[in-house]
This record gives structure tokens, C-alpha cells and sequence, in this order.
């Protein structure tokens, strides 16, 4: 089979049969498109071999520069591919065959409170006067913020997805796994309401809750630009990405003695090992206040 062939057919299997999110079925297409490059229009999927993968491993770190995770991520698009893919009567290439990459244990990237105060304090203040899209972007990160859904999850929320207390909200997550976040801020709330009855009164086709100035469902680029702007005109200058929200959200939350299993189901994490790193992050912080307290130099003062 070619691999052209096969990579439309593997495409098709991820969007019917695994129902994974168009995010992640362009992610897919992009990174088995640049493979197909790589070793040769015309090339079918059996020809395939471990050199080819390791050839292919040297281009991205060493002619392209690209970094370990996005190798990384290739790779494992790689891997379900060719198990998906591969005959019975064909070998496949990452049979006997290791990708060995360094792993880099790195921190989420979030905010502190100080800096989450006055994320929201600048948005608030850039929404005086303006649009009632951009009181929406505001309800938005505030909602991140609280709950830590991802922004793509964001924009697909719909005014059906909202209790009518606005207590709670369905959330469409990564591989179609749906789940419910709950708002227990009365402020919060109270701002779904309003929009919620915004929106009911003029819905779109769809029924999308956020929507831009042009009654459009919000894309995630919105949010990034409204975070851009706080950049700009933020002291701290610090870029802040909605993914940061996220981040921000879990850390908080264990930091305040939440359950880690219940962060996990929150966030839509299918393991809680990717829960985990935000452990981490909590001990960073624990570090810095003890730091900060220093018992003994205060004993000695």
C-alpha cells in the first residue's frame, strides 16, 4: 500500500473510528505528511525500514534543528501509524528498533496569584468601553482560570452545555471524552448567566456561548490575543498563553489541598501520572515560601 494511500486511510480511522478531535487528526496529518516527504513520494508503506527511521530522527535533530519533544511527538505519530498500518506479512520498522532521546523533565509553565490578579484586573479594565465580545474574552479566562479547561475545549462550549444555575458546564474533551467542570465562584456564575442569556437571545447557528463581534464561535486565537495585549501593557512582561491557564489552574488547586484523582478528572487527564507533574510544581512552591520564611535566619534576628 502506498504510503499516501495509507495515510489517508489511518487519517480516516482516527477521525470515525477513534473520533480524536480535528486538533488532533491535523497534528497527525501534518507530522505523516512530513515523513511522506522525507522518504519519498511514490514509496510504499511496506518498503519502510529502521534506517529510514533513523534517518528520518537525524534530519529533524540535526539538519532541522527541531527539539527532543517535537521528535519526540513524531515518533509516537510514527509508531501508532505503522502498528495501525502494517500487513501481517510485512515487517514493521520499529520492530527491534529504539528511539532513544534524552527526557527532559520540564515544569508547567503558571502564573503566581500575584500575576493572576492582575491578568484579570487588565482585561477587566481593557473591556470599559469596548465591545460585549470583550467582556465575553474576560468570563472566558476567568473560566479557564477556575476550572482548567484547554481553550479549544473553550470554544466549543455551547449555551446547551451550561446548567441553568450555571453551576455547572460540559466540557467536549481531547478523544471525545466528555466531562462536566463545576463553577463555584458566585461572581463566575453569575457572568455565565449574563451571557448565557445574551446569547440566548440572539444564538447562533451552532449555539456557540463565546462568540467574537461578528456572532462567530470564538477560536483560540482570540484568547491568545487578548493575553498578548496584558502582555503588552503588563509590568511583569511576562508572555502569558492560554495553555499557562491551564497550568495555573491545577497548580492552584493542589496547592489549596485538592485531591490530586480530583484534579485528574477535572483537567480530563486519562492517567494521573500527567497529573503528577503538577505535584511537582506544588513542591517548587513550598520550597520558595520556606525559603522565604527562613526560621532560622528570623531566629537569629
Amino acid at each position: 500500500m502506498l504510503i499516501s494511500t495509507a495515510v489517508a486511510e489511518f487519517l480516516r480511522y482516527c477521525a470515525i473510528d477513534r473520533q480524536l478531535s480535528v486538533h488532533s487528526i491535523e497534528a497527525y496529518a501534518t507530522d505523516l505528511n512530513d515523513f511522506h516527504r522525507f522518504v519519498g513520494v511514490g514509496r510504499s508503506v511496506e518498503s519502510v525500514s529502521s534506517a529510514d527511521l533513523g534517518a528520518f530522527l537525524s534530519d529533524l535533530l540535526e539538519r532541522r534543528c527541531l527539539s527532543i519533544s517535537t521528535a519526540r511527538r513524531r515518533f509516537a505519530c510514527l509508531r501508532t501509524f505503522f502498528r495501525r498500518m502494517v500487513s501481517q506479512a510485512a515487517a514493521n520498522p520499529f520492530d527491534g528498533w529504539r528511539l532513544e532521546l534524552p527526557r527532559r523533565k520540564r515544569l508547567p509553565r503558571c502564573l503566581s496569584r500575584l500575576e493572576v490578579r492582575g491578568l484579570l484586573s487588565n482585561l477587566a479594565s481593557s473591556r470599559r468601553g469596548r465591545s460585549s465580545s470583550s467582556a465575553s474574552v474576560l468570563t472566558a479566562v476567568r473560566l479557564m482560570i477556575a476550572t482548567g479547561i484547554r481553550v479549544g475545549e473553550l470554544c466549543k462550549i455551547l449555551i446547551s452545555d451550561v446548567t441553568p444555575e450555571g453551576t455547572s458546564v460540559r466540557i467536549r474533551g481531547k478523544g471525545s471524552r466528555d466531562r462536566h467542570v463545576y463553577v463555584s465562584d458566585a461572581a463566575l456564575r453569575h457572568e455565565l448567566l449574563q451571557l448565557l442569556k445574551s446569547q440566548t437571545k440572539q444564538p447562533t447557528r451552532d449555539g456557540h456561548l463565546f462568540v467574537n463581534r461578528l456572532r462567530r464561535p470564538m477560536r483560540p486565537q482570540s484568547v491568545r490575543v487578548a493575553l498578548r495585549r496584558h502582555y503588552e501593557v503588563s509590568s511583569s512582561r511576562r508572555r502569558v498563553t492560554p495553555h499557562m491557564l491551564r497550568h495555573t489552574a491545577a497548580t492552584l488547586l493542589i496547592e489549596r489541598g485538592v485531591d490530586i484523582r480530583f484534579v485528574q478528572k477535572l483537567l480530563g487527564h486519562s492517567s494521573i501520572s500527567t497529573t503528577e507533574i503538577y505535584t511537582h510544581v506544588s513542591d517548587e512552591a513550598l520550597r520558595t515560601s520556606l525559603e522565604r520564611a527562613d526560621v532560622l535566619a528570623n531566629l537569629a534576628a
